[in-house]
């Protein structure tokens, strides 16, 4: 089994276990990760004060092409693979795409109640495009229409229902050989987080493996109930396409 090299873009939304699956890419022995690289233009282009915002400006390009360059070029480190985590938020109107055709492109989606919840708590949601839903939806879109392919799809909690059977799938998609390091990795903070991490990453710095989630009900303020519904639909649409347990 020689695997050839593979750059993987995962385009997930916020508050979407995202941090854990970049741990769980960063536990195997040949990958390396790449944290949120258009974090730094997108808080450029759109001028939002979110935490840590000078410091996240000052530690990255803040020009996509220059970003989606390096995203789509040599590998670092001599990795085999390549495990970048994206958030789909970070794509603006007016983005070029055409890079995607040379990495492998995966959407990791989650309920909006759960997003709205956890996202709301953080940081004041004004618009759906914050969420990342509209986007992951104009990149499935993109893919099918471009390269008449479907980005492969996972559900949070498929993936926290079943780690191990989940993960497995989706290296078997991706042609890469699963590893049981996939499944745990060691406490605390990584050199590879970004610079935003003291503020988003607080319970992946305590985790070791990925956690079932909650069964809490969860309740939305009611002025966020029409993104909810917008989100929802989207997140229905791609929820069918996606990688089955």
């Amino acid at each position: 089994f020689i695997m050839k090299e593979v750059r993987i873009a995962m385009w997930s939304g916020p508050r979407n276990i995202s941090t854990a699956l970049m741990r769980s890419f960063e536990n195997r022995k040949d990958t390396s990760v790449l944290d949120e690289p258009f974090y730094a233009f997108y808080l450029y282009k759109k001028n939002y004060n979110h935490p840590l915002k000078e410091l996240i400006l000052k530690s990255q390009s803040k020009n996509w092409d220059e970003i989606a360059k390096y995203c789509s070029e040599e590998m670092p480190n001599q990795s085999r693979v390549w495990y970048q985590k994206h958030m789909a938020h970070h794509i603006l109107k007016g983005c070029d795409l055409n890079w995607l055709g040379k990495v492998k492109n995966c959407l990791l989606i989650r309920h909006p109640k759960s997003v709205i919840d956890s996202y709301s708590k953080k940081y004041k949601i004004k618009s759906i495009r914050q969420l990342g839903y509209q986007q992951q939806l104009e990149i499935f879109h993109y893919l099918v229409f471009k390269n008449n392919f479907e980005p492969i799809i996972i559900d949070a909690n498929d993936l926290l229902d079943d780690p191990k059977k989940m993960i497995t799938k989706l290296c078997n998609k991706l042609d890469i050989k699963f590893t049981k390091r996939m499944l745990s990795w060691p406490v605390g903070k990584r050199e590879s987080d970004g610079v935003w991490g003291p503020y988003w990453y607080e319970n992946v710095y305590k985790s070791t493996q990925f956690i079932a989630p909650s069964k809490k009900s969860i309740n939305l303020k009611k002025s966020l109930l029409p993104i909810y519904r917008e989100c929802l639909s989207i997140y229905n649409f791609l929820f069918e396409k996606r990688l089955k347990l």
